[in-house]
């Protein structure tokens, strides 16, 4: 592939760049109903002037030039192109995280918008991670607030100084850096999915429980757990119930199990901006027996241990490495491989799931910007699981985001109603009237 640079204001940068080894597999998959989604926002304390907001998006793409692609077919596999162009800030739409309109976006694969005090910013999975995506979202509040109040906001921790050149560390594919000739078994046995009536196209329901850290925290300690583990196991006891409800001879015997993700810089030294996250399925097995809080934690601690090793990690990416090297996919045509790999992924995808948590922790902000900030949200679009789940912390703040597809509210009911009756203190808003 050529790697002609181009020399521009945000200085020398691949004009052409091939995916990631994790995106390769989003192009083929995407769809109407799975489109591969999702999205990062910050309440600020004041409304947003959108053509600040222009400014500072201009500033932060040269900065960050690996989010100024446009996705291009090759002849055996999907390419970025670069552009010097800066994406139009859209109107905030109900209905977040749906099918991205690439023609009116200008061919860009993330589409920010804005409305009253909110900036938010909904990206392709193509193009990065929730890491990735949450570093571009702070230094592009972080550029708006420099611009809007003169501000002089210290770098660091995921947000970048727009008057430096971008570093060729933070566009590298880190699966291939770090890949081994190993190999892992990607079988596993299927989870239950939680089934209800599907909403026509674009319509998806967004439920935000929001907490208090401290609680939350509190309540984790009681049992012994980490905030995630204790999310995890409440989560996985929440579809539980749900499939005891359901009560069908076969489904009820079948695994519950919730994806979370892993995010890999936190097990090798890597500063990419780009896709780099691996994830473990755990969960537990109703045909063994009825299941406590404290078992569900147990298990979810012990199952991370086993799948969160840097030996196991390796295996899991390197497996996939190994199949975009194999002889065979590499001199199959992009027209062959399309079908074949949407096929994949509408058979294994969200298989061995009942739902994904995708938790972002706690967002520190330095002082001089966190006085503009009030909230940061994080959720995720739909796929072919009806559910998903997604939070991010920020300060005493614990916004814990669900979007469905389906009309019924069954997890939303079960998940906040175990909560409150532990004592945390939940409140609910959702983008329905």
């Amino acid at each position: 592939m050529d790697t002609k640079l181009i020399d521009s204001n945000t200085h020398a940068f691949p004009l052409y760049l091939p995916l990631d080894n994790a995106a390769k597999i989003y192009p083929p998959a995407k769809g109407r109903r799975s489109p591969s989604m999702f999205r990062l926002s910050m309440e600020l304390t004041e409304t947003v002037d959108r053509e600040v907001l222009q400014l500072a998006l201009r500033g932060t793409l040269n900065r960050m030039p690996s989010f100024s692609q446009h996705l291009k077919r090759g002849f055996f596999w999907y390419h970025f192109e670069h552009s010097q162009e800066v994406p139009p800030i859209s109107e905030e739409i109900r209905n977040p995280c749906v099918y991205l309109n690439v023609k009116k976006n200008k061919g860009f694969q993330f589409r920010v918008s804005c409305y009253g005090k909110r900036i938010a910013v909904d990206f392709f999975h193509v193009l990065t991670d929730g890491t990735g995506g949450m570093s571009f979202l702070k230094t592009l509040v972080a550029e708006y607030i420099s611009l809007r109040h003169g501000a002089i906001i210290p770098r660091g921790n995921g947000i970048l100084d727009c008057e430096e050149p971008p570093q060729k560390t933070e566009y590298e594919d880190s699966f291939l850096k770090y890949a081994k000739p190993v190999k892992q078994s990607r079988y596993e046995k299927p989870a239950y999915h939680i089934k209800g009536t599907r909403e026509e196209y674009g319509v998806i329901h967004i439920t935000t429980g929001i907490m208090s850290l401290n609680e939350v925290h509190a309540k984790a300690k009681e049992y012994g757990a980490t905030i995630n583990e204790f999310l995890v196991a409440s989560l996985i006891l929440a579809i539980y119930n749900i499939q005891r409800l359901e009560n069908h001879p076969f489904r009820k015997k079948q695994a519950v199990k919730v994806c979370i993700p892993i995010n890999l810089r936190k097990h090798f030294p890597s500063h990419t901006l780009r896709n780099f996250t691996s994830y473990a399925n755990l969960g537990i097995v109703p045909s063994l027996g009825d299941y406590t809080l404290e078992e569900t934690i147990a298990i979810i601690r012990h199952g991370m241990a086993l799948e969160a090793s840097k030996k196991n990690l390796t295996a899991k990416f390197s497996t996939n490495v190994a199949s975009e090297k194999h002889w065979f996919l590499r001199i199959t045509p992009l027209y062959l491989k399309d079908p074949i790999m949407k096929l994949y992924f509408i058979m294994n995808g969200d298989r061995y799931n009942s739902v994904t948590l995708s938790n972002l922790g706690l967002v520190r902000l330095p002082e001089e910007l966190e006085k503009y900030v009030e909230r940061i949200s994080f959720m995720l679009g739909s796929g072919q699981n009806p559910v998903s789940c997604a939070c991010a912390s920020y300060g005493d703040k614990l916004c814990f985001n669900i979007t469905r597809t389906i009309e019924e509210p069954l997890v939303e009911k079960q998940f906040f109603t175990m909560l409150a009756g532990m004592g945390i203190n939940v409140t609910l808003e959702s983008n329905r009237r």
